[in-house]
């Protein structure tokens, strides 16, 4: 049982606890029923019913059991930690920081014992929703886990004979659960696109770079009727060009759940509690299209899930290395500034047949990988020294064949610091000291950079300086700087950039007994002291500031977690094109197809920011402090 993965029920609930779609599995609760009983007869440690939870509740009972675990655990995904107000039995009582994402639940919290233990749900907050999905385990890991929550001790002992790590490498489906729940939170959310790839439509004008974001091309197969679509170009130049591949999965944005169609989707991706295919665009193009004689593949060919169709028409192989660079800038001597870089290396084979590709992925030592997963259509053997080498049998359309975690090789493509300093209540004073793409050279080219000063607990009244290139714009909680605009890239070079200024805010709605004018006079009655003392004046009438700020701020949303301790930092948002900062690259004639085939290979690179955050140098700021070894 443990080595397969099976789905017993899944459970979506909103942002009011509320249970808004479930579906149980009655083929897969049969065999956990029978485990249970096997168990039962087998246990020498007394009846299973009383370690395990051996039915599902209806929505109600799990409804008030996510509401009783977020106030136990004081919020959806709990403390991950034992902290004082851990309780017995808790998810937080384990001490794994794995229970913030696999949690337990008690059903019917009145009744005595451990008879309503239910375990493990995988847990995938995606927008408003929050999605469960139990996965098929045995009883005994239940069991297992029910131990660990009534340990004395804490954390994962090395002469500990159980853990909650060791259990859960026993139990592949929990990978399978969590592989569903994405697959469903991108459908409720309407996240359905494919991934991006650039291509060169036009090599020989100019090299326009088009963004196929449509699905999986189905326009390459021949009985399908492709629709030409726009679209959107990322070319430097700012030129727009059209595609000529007809998106096939409907792009349904912000949407209100749809449950038909989640409904549709769970019966053919995964029958009878039994994942399959979990791939929304195959789904939708089989029941768009389903099949004809002209479909079956020749008998010596063994087709794969992922490739339900066979692509048929001209022949070309893309690849687009995409990164995103993640940042936090102190410019302080006791905090180092932190860089890391998150990629995925997205592909499109436009292959007739059921070929082969292999190729040798270059830059692996140097770019210091730190974690690598694969597509299941992937093959990988074991890594040399700078070299990892790939080889898979694509699925039609765009597809995510790696993804990794890595170090930045070059330095930050936008370093310097912001300063923040309130000299009054409404009014505080800045100023932005930059250096882009310092140390960057051809082909590296940042296409556009901006800058953004977010508020959302000041309302902006008025902006006062003039930045030393590029234009300034302010909304009602926030401030944009457009240094380096759409259409004029920044390549082979470095530039300073500067902005100094002053911004005012609407008064506070509720104020305290104690005025901040009245503190002001009260630390110059004492000017005719001696400096010093006035200086320990000045600071006291900052703290004062920042306790008054703090006290008085309505909170701010939770789309703001930077900003609930009035910390003040600036985000930039940029895309530098041309290659990777990692390192990884692919040469295009090192990529081989079997059987041999005469088809263009392609390699793009992007790289474009995550959260690249620039914190005050002169306010608080969290940081991370490195264990020392």
């Amino acid at each position: 049982m443990a080595g397969d993965c099976s789905i017993r029920a899944i459970w979506i609930l909103n942002n009011l606890d509320a249970v808004v779609f479930s579906r149980r599995f009655p083929v897969v609760e049969k065999r956990w029923r029978a485990a249970c009983q096997s168990e039962n007869e087998s246990s020498e440690d007394g009846a299973v019913k009383y370690t395990v939870f051996s039915s599902l509740p209806s929505d109600s009972e799990l409804a008030a059991a996510f509401s009783d675990r977020k106030m136990r655990e004081g919020s959806v995904r709990g403390f991950g930690i034992r902290v004082s107000q851990s309780k017995e039995g808790s998810d937080s009582w384990v001490d794994d920081p794995i229970t913030r994402h696999i949690v337990g639940f008690y059903i019917n919290r009145e009744e005595e014992g451990e008879t309503n233990l239910m375990w493990p749900l995988a847990l995938h907050i995606k927008g408003p929703y929050c999605i469960l999905i139990l996965p098929l385990v045995e009883p005994r890991h239940v069991k297992a886990y029910t131990r660990l929550c009534k340990r004395s001790d804490c954390g994962n002992a090395v002469t500990v004979d159980e853990s909650l790590s060791s259990l859960l490498l026993d139990l592949p489906s929990i990978t399978g659960a969590f592989m569903v729940a994405h697959a469903i939170g991108d459908i409720v959310t309407g996240d359905v696109a494919d991934p991006e790839v650039v291509v060169s439509q036009s090599p020989s004008v100019g090299g326009l770079l088009d963004s196929l974001t449509g699905s999986i091309g189905i326009s390459g197969i021949s009985r399908a009727k492709p629709v030409a679509a726009p679209v959107a170009s990322s070319a430097p130049s700012g030129a727009t060009a059209i595609g000529a591949l007809a998106p096939d999965v409907p792009k349904s944005g912000s949407r209100l759940l749809d449950k038909d169609a989640l409904r549709s989707f769970i019966s053919s991706a995964m029958p009878f509690g039994t994942p399959l295919d979990l791939s929304y665009s195959n789904i939708f193009s089989i029941k768009a299209n389903g099949f004809s004689s002209l479909d079956i593949p020749p008998q010596d060919l063994k087709q794969p899930a992922w490739k339900p169709y066979l692509y048929k028409g001209k022949q070309r192989l893309l690849f687009t290395i995409h990164e995103t660079l993640h940042a936090a800038m102190y410019d302080r001597d006791e905090i180092p500034d932190s860089l890391s870089v998150s990629g995925q290396i997205n592909c499109r084979a436009e292959l007739e047949g059921l070929p082969d590709v292999s190729f040798p992925l270059t830059g692996v030592s140097t770019s210091k990988i730190e974690t690598l997963s694969f597509h299941p259509c992937a093959q990988v053997p074991e890594r040399n020294v700078d070299k990892q080498t790939l080889m898979f049998s694509p699925p039609l359309g765009n597809f995510v064949l790696m993804r990794y975690q890595a170090t930045c090789g070059l330095g930050p493509p936008v370093k310097g610091f912001y300063q923040l300093s309130m000299v009054s209540e409404d009014e505080g004073a800045f100023l932005f000291k930059l250096r882009l793409m310092e140390g960057y050279k051809s082909p590296l080219t940042m296409e556009f950079c901006n800058l953004t000063m977010p508020f959302p607990r000041r309302r902006i009244l008025s902006l006062d300086g003039t930045p030393s290139i590029g234009t300034v714009s302010n909304a009602e909680h926030s401030v944009e700087w457009k240094i380096i605009t759409s259409g004029r890239g920044l390549s082979g070079k470095s530039i300073e950039a500067s902005f100094p200024g002053t911004v005012r805010f609407a008064p506070l709605q509720t104020q305290r007994s104690t005025s901040f004018s009245s503190v002001h006079e009260g630390a110059t009655d004492d000017d005719s002291d001696n400096e010093p003392e006035n200086a320990n004046n000045m600071v006291n009438i900052e703290e004062f500031l920042e306790e008054k700020m703090n006290k008085d701020l309505p909170p701010v949303d939770l789309e703001e977690p930077f900003s609930w301790l009035a910390y003040n930092y600036a985000k930039a948002s940029f895309k530098i094109v041309g290659a990777s900062l990692s390192g990884i690259s692919i040469d295009p004639k090192s990529v081989s197809i079997y059987p041999t085939v005469k088809a263009p290979v392609e390699i793009s690179s992007q790289v474009t920011s995550g959260d690249y955050i620039l914190w005050n140098t002169l306010g608080k700021c969290p940081s991370a402090v490195n264990a020392k070894v």
